[in-house]
C-alpha cells in the first residue's frame, strides 16, 4: 500500500428537506385542518478514527464527500426521512485543517474518536406546525436549511514512541530493518527512503514503535529536499533517535544541521528528549570515535552512544536507552493524570 500523508478533499453536508403543505381530507370531514409534516434533516459528514490504517492513499482517488439531503415532509403529518450520514475512515494521528492549512479543526489521536465535520441542514416545518387559534388553515411551510460545503486538508502525523532522524545515508533504514520486521528500501545514495516507515521494536521483552523519517537536509524547514514534509511526523514522538554517520566528512556539522532544522521548524520539537548515536561504528577506528564523542559533547550533545547496525554492536544498548526514556515519559503522564483526578478516600 502506498503512503500518503496529506490530501485535500471537498465535503458537503445534506440540505434539510422542505416541509409539506397539506390538509386532512376524509369523507364527512370537509375541513380537517392542516396535516403537512416536517422535512427530514440533511446528512452529516463525520470523520471517524479507526485502527489498521497508516496512510491517506484512499483520499487521493476519492476527493468529494457529499451527504444526501433530507426528504420532504408529506401529508398525514408524515415527516421526511433524514439523509444518511457520510463517514470518513481516517487513520490514528490524522489532523483535519481548514483550506488555508493553518487552523486545526480536529486532531484524531485515539481509535474510535469521532468528529462531525459538517452538520446537515435542518428540515423545514410543515403547515401543521403553523396552525394557531387565529390561523386554523395555514398555507405556508418552511424550506429546509442548506447544508455546508468547504474544502479541508487531511494531514497524517504518525504516532510512534521514537522518531529516527539523521541526514540522508545516516543508517536509519538499516537500523530499522535490523531491529524490527520493517523492510525499508536500503541503498548507498541519498533519499532512499521516500516516506516514513514504522517498525515495532523489541528489547528485554518489551516493545515500542519507532518511525524512520526520511532524511533531512539544510533548509528542510523551508522546503528544501524532501524532509520538510515529514518533520510533522516526529511531533508526537516521545523521544528522538538522532543518528550521525561517523564515516562522513564532518559529523559535527551533520549534528548541527539536524538540530538547527528541528529548532527552525518548532521549538517544542527541538526540546524533545534525544538519544544521539554514532552509526556505522564498525567502519571507524575506536580512538576516532572517542574523539568524536568528546567533540560532540563540547557542542552540547550529551551521552553520545555508538553502534553498528550491521554487526549489532551497541544496538541493544541504544534500544534500552530509548525504552527507558519512553517508560519514564509514560509514567510521568500517568502521574499527572492521577494528580488531576479528585481525591476520594
Amino acid at each position: 500500500m502506498k503512503f500518503l500523508d496529506q490530501a485535500k478533499i471537498f465535503i458537503r453536508s445534506g440540505n434539510g428537506g422542505p416541509g409539506a403543505v397539506s390538509f386532512r381530507r376524509e369523507a364527512h370531514v370537509p375541513f380537517g385542518g392542516p396535516d403537512g409534516g416536517d422535512g427530514g434533516r440533511g446528512g452529516n459528514v463525520v470523520a471517524r478514527c479507526v485502527g489498521g490504517l497508516n496512510t491517506l492513499i484512499d483520499y487521493r482517488y476519492q476527493q468529494h464527500f457529499k451527504a444526501p439531503s433530507g426528504r420532504p415532509g408529506a401529508g398525514q403529518n408524515r415527516a421526511g426521512l433524514s439523509g444518511e450520514d457520510i463517514e470518513m475512515r481516517l487513520p490514528v494521528g490524522t489532523q483535519i485543517l481548514t483550506e488555508d492549512g493553518h487552523t486545526v479543526l480536529a486532531d484524531l489521536t485515539e481509535e474510535g474518536q469521532e468528529f462531525v465535520l459538517a452538520r446537515g441542514g435542518l428540515g423545514g416545518k410543515g403547515n401543521a406546525f403553523f396552525k394557531s387559534s387565529t390561523n386554523r388553515a395555514p398555507r405556508k411551510s418552511q424550506p429546509g436549511t442548506s447544508g455546508t460545503e468547504f474544502w479541508v486538508w487531511l494531514r497524517l502525523k504518525l504516532i510512534a514512541d521514537a522518531g529516527l532522524l539523521g541526514l540522508p545515508n545516516a543508517g536509519k533504514s538499516t537500523f530499522l530493518s535490523a531491529v524490527s520486521a520493517a523492510r525499508p528500501k536500503i541503498a548507498d545514495y541519498p533519499f532512499t527512503t521516500l516516506h516514513p516507515n514504522l517498525g515495532v521494536v523489541g528489547v528485554d521483552g518489551h516493545e515500542f514503535v519507532i518511525a524512520d523519517i526520511p532524511g533531512l537536509i539544510r533548509g528542510a524547514h523551508e522546503g528544501a529536499g524532501i524532509g520538510h514534509r515529514f518533520l510533522g511526523h516526529v511531533e508526537r514522538c516521545r523521544v528522538l533517535l538522532h543518528l550521525i554517520d561517523c564515516t562522513q566528512s564532518d559529523p559535527i556539522e551533520a549534528y548541527h544541521i539536524i538540530r538547527d532544522e528541528l529548532a527552525a521548524y518548532d521549538e517544542g520539537l527541538a526540546a524533545k528528549k534525544e538519544v544521539i548515536v554514532l552509526s556505522k561504528a564498525d567502519a571507524a577506528p575506536a580512538d576516532y570515535i572517542d574523539d568524536l564523542k568528546e567533540a560532540l559533547g563540547a557542542e552540547g550533545a550529551h551521552s553520545v552512544m555508538q553502534m553498528s547496525s550491521v554487526t549489532g554492536a551497541g544496538v541493544t544498548d541504544v534500544l534500552r536507552a530509548l525504552y527507558a526514556i519512553i517508560t519514564a515519559d509514560i509514567e510521568a503522564e500517568l502521574a499527572e493524570g492521577r494528580e488531576d483526578e479528585p481525591w476520594s478516600p
